[in-house]
């Protein structure tokens, strides 16, 4: 599909994607986050956490990756969440992390994608949207 010929109502791109504890501990090493909630269970019981969470710039870039590989990173204009829920991520099963990118809105020479963001059928990123350059 073409991101010159969008349609409002448009799936563009969906993806499940899977967060393991080895995932945190790669990107803590990358970010240089090393907050001990990302990656030990007792540091995140104490101070009142439900587990070991995903980061948040890790659970941001992820959803957007597949509108990033659909459009292309030079078509994409702005990317902003907000945050809703944290991603626990089980120290056996891990996290799935589900996106539906949908087209939200058509203006001239753009276009705004609308991320759902679900980890077990919640939403974890309110009003994630992605404007992607639709003309050039």
């Amino acid at each position: 599909m073409s991101v010159e010929q969008l349609e409002v109502g448009q799936v563009v791109a969906e993806r499940e994607l899977r967060f393991t504890r080895d995932s945190l501990v790669r990107y803590a090493g990358a970010s240089g986050d090393f907050n001990p909630i990302h990656y030990r269970d007792d540091v995140a019981a104490s101070v009142g956490l439900p587990g070991v969470l995903a980061h948040g710039m890790l659970t941001m870039g992820a959803a957007v990756q597949p509108v990033v590989d659909w459009a292309g990173p030079e078509r994409i204009l702005d990317y902003q969440v907000r945050f809703t829920r944290p991603v626990v991520v089980e120290p056996e099963a891990g996290a799935a992390l589900r996106v539906v990118a949908k087209v939200g809105r058509v203006d001239d020479g753009s276009a705004r994608i609308d991320l759902t963001v679900t980890v077990a059928e919640q939403t974890v990123l309110g009003k994630a949207q992605v404007v992607v350059k639709t003309e050039g």
